[in-house]
């Protein structure tokens, strides 16, 4: 594979090129994973609205039809809903692990197996998070297990 980078004029576009024989699963990340580093999330804490980076999110939960973001040592709401996020972050680290809950793979520090088929995601902040028994399998096939 050969990477080609090039300086361009501050009033240039920036373009990405991907020029290959199929576009599969690898190639699909890329692209998804590269629109997710531009994008930016509106979000609220108590009085403050201010935008977050995705990849910088632990984690994702439904509770009592408000959505919050989990981040390192702080916790946001959105407006959005938990589907709308599924489908934003389709094709990236972003995964479901619950009927309320969305997991940044990319932030889990290790995976245990739980009790009745659950497993459980301990995140790079200490945090421990539920894996339902019906998305285990999925989880597997995610991580090539």
């Amino acid at each position: 594979m050969k990477i080609i980078i090039e300086d361009i004029g501050p009033d240039e576009e920036e373009e990405i090129i991907i020029r290959c024989r199929e576009v599969d699963e690898p190639v699909l990340q890329l692209v998804n994973g590269l629109k997710l580093k531009k994008e930016k999330l509106t979000v609220r804490n108590a009085d403050k609205i201010l935008q977050i980076d995705p990849g910088e999110i632990y984690y994702i939960e439904a509770v009592d039809n408000r959505v919050f973001l989990y981040m390192r040592s702080s916790v946001y709401e959105t407006k959005l809903k938990l589907y709308e996020l599924e489908r934003r972050f389709e094709g990236t680290d972003f995964f479901r692990v619950s009927k309320s809950v969305i997991l940044n793979l990319a932030r889990v520090e290790n995976f245990y197996p739980g009790f009745n088929g659950r497993f459980e995601a301990l995140m790079k902040n200490g945090e421990r998070v539920a894996i339902s028994r019906q998305y285990v399998p999925a989880l597997k096939r995610k991580l090539s297990i």
